[in-house]
């Protein structure tokens, strides 16, 4: 019995010459020599290669390259061969790119090939062009538009019927240096929008040089679109994307600045109530947030993040009245499929939160189990004052500074004032906790004991919160204790795989024992959950870089500045991916960025110390020291900062005495020497591999 064959989703890049028949048979073997040497000195090609899966087929006048793993590979290659092409201008190159359904098969010279509707959309969108065109199928373009860095060059040109009455929603990607901004002859000829069906005998990839596609195969993959691809970008998109949701920020519209925390509480609790629905994808909070006071096109919006609904809402609080609009918008039409108005008393305001979260669900035709059900309400408390501090907890620990951090512990105290069993307050008290050290420089020490106690209280009170494992698991992670740690990470998965920070943080704990495979799935998992989040992408960077792929480290961090350019986790990796590649003068002037961007942070100016010291700065490199050794003694850094400093400056004694230190006071971010880059050095002391045993780890 015949195996069937595996269908994957890759994205596909075609090109060929123009003329190229035209040419003699000498001229058609020199450009082909030609163009094949620019296509493989490219960066993206050549790290494609190294990555792993990745398919290279020659068709005769051209060539079909097949990424697996990155849909913003066609492109960034399409990129860097115009480029090249730019001093070879008798080649006249076109391409064409388009990702969706392809299956691998082994051709008759027992060579690796492909089939499916991917690589037959890609030559359909090739062949629409002209020389000099990089033209994209509208699925490639819905996936590169949330990136400013090919959002501006994306123009549409329209939707056109090509062979077999097949109809493409074309793009033409051009910059003022790359690709060609006049419209494709065919667009121009074609009539009411349509473009002629390619004439009998045209080329296609069946019969283009060593690409041995028979007959019968092409058949099976005209089936094989027929009854696969169709359904999938229409009617199996959409069922895909009902089950799919962004819940924005909510807009406060009262006239007091004071009443934000309600709005942000309000819009983050429906995203913290819908994440417990298996069945449904939810948007993480800091992704959702990257919205916040900018104008909403929900249609651009579901491109950006994939996802089938919005939900907006305004919120409205007048002394003790409240009132709250939300609307609920399919991403895909514009129309909205719910809205609806609630004016209630503030002290209701847990019953509307939770009135949205039923509605929504209703909306969306999810069939909720009774559990499921129980589980969109049970989180909550009863006790409306409760509530409200909860909020504004959660409202100063997003802020992520020491005051903000300080501001939220005294909220969460006060929501369990009034309310001594709701458990989720006495989670953002841990959180609180757990966070101070990293933010505020307090000694683990000092802080750990009571975010043990919260955390357990939370877990007593309702074990099957998913959030309560996690600040679990992080109190366990910080006390090295990582049996405990990991088992908890699992279990808090296992209740909620929807809640981005459990893979985040499990991220983290896998980094500092080595187990770089298993940090990779979690921070992905993380990154799909939250797409826009600077924190979770500055961990798929740090990923990259322990996987010494150094240039794919960068082009993330790229990524996270172009989103915000103001956020410090972009350039504060990226400093760090040139220090590994010894570019020392860009390592520090990104890490001066990010110094600024904190506000001078001690931590931060530790390893720009660090940096002067490579550098051969080693009069600024020791300044800063000497002002970091008086904050310590202040208890606002930690001897990891000054011992980074002094591995710099070549001290190795010292900087083992500050780490000894660290270990004395049980301090929990001791564990990251086991990855951090400034360390990678002092690692091959063997006094490293006694100071980690203690921590329970292994060199």
């Amino acid at each position: 019995m015949a195996t069937e064959a595996k269908v994957e989703i890759a994205h596909v890049l075609n090109m060929d010459v123009v003329g190229y028949s035209m040419l003699l048979i000498t001229e058609q073997s020199r450009v082909m020599a030609e163009l094949t040497r620019l296509v493989k000195n490219t960066p993206r090609f050549q790290r494609a290669g190294a990555e792993g899966k990745f398919i290279r087929i020659p068709t005769g006048d051209g060539m079909l390259l097949v990424f697996f793993n990155d849909p913003e590979a066609p492109m960034q290659c399409a990129t860097e061969i115009s480029a090249a092409m730019k001093s070879h201008p008798e080649i006249k190159l076109r391409m064409g790119i388009h990702s969706g359904p392809v299956n691998e098969i082994i051709d008759v010279n027992d060579r690796s090939n492909v089939a499916g509707a991917g690589v037959d959309m890609a030559q359909r969108v090739m062949d629409c062009g002209d020389a000099g065109h990089i033209l994209l199928s509208r699925r490639v373009a819905d996936d590169l538009a949330p990136f400013p860095r090919w959002n501006p060059h994306l123009h549409e040109l329209g939707t056109y019927e090509v062979k077999h009455r097949r109809k493409i929603s074309l793009v033409n990607f051009y910059t003022s240096e790359i690709g060609n901004p006049e419209q494709p002859r065919k667009c121009s000829l074609g009539k009411a929008g349509e473009i002629e069906s390619l004439v009998p005998g045209a080329k296609t990839i069946r019969s283009r040089g060593p690409v041995i596609i028979g007959l019968s195969l092409l058949a099976a993959a005209a089936l094989f679109i027929f009854r696969t691809e169709i359904p999938w970008m229409n009617a199996g998109r959409a069922q895909k994307n009902s089950r799919s949701i962004a819940v924005l920020p909510f807009e406060n519209a009262s006239n007091d600045p004071n009443a934000e925390y309600l709005a942000d509480g309000i819009s983050e609790a429906l995203i913290n109530s819908l994440t417990e629905l298996q069945q449904l994808k939810v948007i993480a909070r800091s992704t959702a947030f990257h919205y916040k006071g900018k104008e909403i096109d929900p249609r651009r919006i579901g491109r950006e993040l994939h996802v089938g609904a919005v939900l907006t809402g305004r919120v409205r609080q007048m002394q003790n009245a409240l009132s709250v609009q939300v609307d609920l918008i399919d991403t895909g039409t514009g129309a909205q499929l719910w809205g609806g108005g609630y004016d209630r008393k503030i002290a209701d305001v847990v019953a509307v939160k939770q009135a949205i979260a039923q509605e929504v669900a209703q909306k969306l035709k999810l069939r909720l189990s009774g559990e499921e059900q129980r589980r969109l309400v049970k989180r909550d408390t009863t006790n409306a004052e409760a509530y409200q501090c909860y909020l504004r907890g959660r409202y100063f620990w997003n802020k992520r500074t020491p005051d903000a951090i300080r501001q939220a512990m005294a909220q969460f105290q006060q929501a369990l004032d009034h309310d001594p069993a709701f458990a989720l307050g006495y989670t953002g008290l841990a959180d609180s906790y757990l966070i101070l050290g990293h933010y505020a420089g307090v000694p683990t020490s000092e802080a750990m004991q009571k975010a043990r106690a919260a955390a357990d209280r939370a877990l007593q009170l309702d074990d099957s919160l998913a959030e309560a494992h996690t600040s679990s698991a992080f109190a366990y992670e910080q006390m090295w204790r990582w049996k405990e740690a990991e088992q908890e990470y699992r279990r808090a998965i296992s209740l909620n795989d929807n809640y981005a920070t459990a893979h985040h943080w499990f991220c983290n704990s896998l980094l500092v024992r080595g187990q770089l495979d298993e940090a990779w799935k979690e921070i992905k998992r993380a990154q799909e959950l939250d797409p826009l989040s600077p924190i979770i992408g500055a961990n798929v960077v740090i990923v990259l870089l322990l996987k010494n792929e150094t240039e794919a480290a960068i082009e993330q961090c790229q990524k996270i500045i172009e989103l915000d350019p103001n956020h410090p986790a972009g350039h504060d990796w990226l400093g760090l991916a040139y220090f590994k590649q010894k570019r020392y003068a860009e390592a520090i002037a990104e890490r001066e960025k990010v110094v600024e961007l904190t506000q001078r942070s001690a931590p931060q100016r530790g390893l720009l110390a660090f940096l002067y010291a490579l550098a051969g700065r080693r009069d600024e490199a020791r300044a800063i020291l000497q002002e970091l050794k008086e904050k310590y003694a202040k208890g606002e850094v930690i001897g990891q900062h000054l011992a980074m400093i002094c591995e710099g400056l070549g001290d190795r004694d010292e900087a083992f005495a500050w780490l000894e230190r660290d270990f004395e006071q049980r301090n929990a971010d001791l564990s990251a020497i086991t990855w951090r880059l400034q360390f990678e050095n002092l690692r091959r002391d063997p006094r490293y591999g006694d100071l980690i045993r203690r921590m329970g780890l292994t060199p």
